[in-house]
């Protein structure tokens, strides 16, 4: 079995994995699953009410999850896959403890082979928030990958800076990290 399947094989178990990504380690659960998205929370000490993203593999997955407004599409063409997070409104579907009652989903689409494979053959979104403890600083290496998991996926030492988060509803940056000049710049002639 490759780490893939292995992965996969967690992710259906409701078990909690940890991956790289183009940015930093993400800690990845079945997004659908109210089981594994507590384990989430649990395992980064997280306050329960704080919204978590997701990470898509496709533009089909991305608009099963959420309403993509006209408009949004060419922002979120240029940019995904990519470090950037958007947050659009919620699908029905997603489950509420993700979106933190705001109704909205931050959505990311890794540029990242190994994350995208697995949400890919997993068939649905993954969460897709940093695999250390609230607060802490972001996984850049596989030590500072600091939360329990029943899977850790070794990428070696990535670019350590969080995807820009970028609220498309109302065309502002949540949290400046990578290509937020890129972003801003698009924003602007919005």
């Amino acid at each position: 079995m490759d780490i893939i399947e292995k992965a996969v094989s967690v992710l259906m178990h409701d078990g909690t994995i940890v991956y790289p990504t183009e940015t930093i380690y993400g800690l990845g659960a079945d997004a659908f699953s109210d089981e594994a998205i507590i384990k989430v929370y649990e395992s980064k000490k997280r306050p329960l009410g704080m919204p978590i993203s997701i990470a898509v593999s496709d533009f089909d997955m991305l608009a099963a999850v959420a309403h993509v407004e006209p408009g949004m599409h060419r922002f979120i063409e240029t940019f995904l896959p990519g470090p950037v997070t958007v947050i659009l409104p919620a699908r029905r579907l997603v489950p509420d403890i993700l979106t933190g009652g705001t109704g909205l989903i931050g959505i990311r689409m890794p540029a990242h082979d190994i994350a995208l494979q697995i949400i890919e053959r997993f068939d649905a979104p993954v969460t897709a928030t940093s695999a250390n403890l609230h607060g802490a600083k972001d996984p850049q290496l596989p030590e500072e990958c600091t939360v329990p998991r029943e899977l850790f996926i070794d990428g070696g030492r990535l670019p350590g800076t969080p995807s820009t988060v970028v609220n498309l509803t109302k065309k502002i940056i949540l949290r400046k990290g990578a290509q937020s000049e890129a972003v801003e710049a698009f924003l602007a002639k919005l």
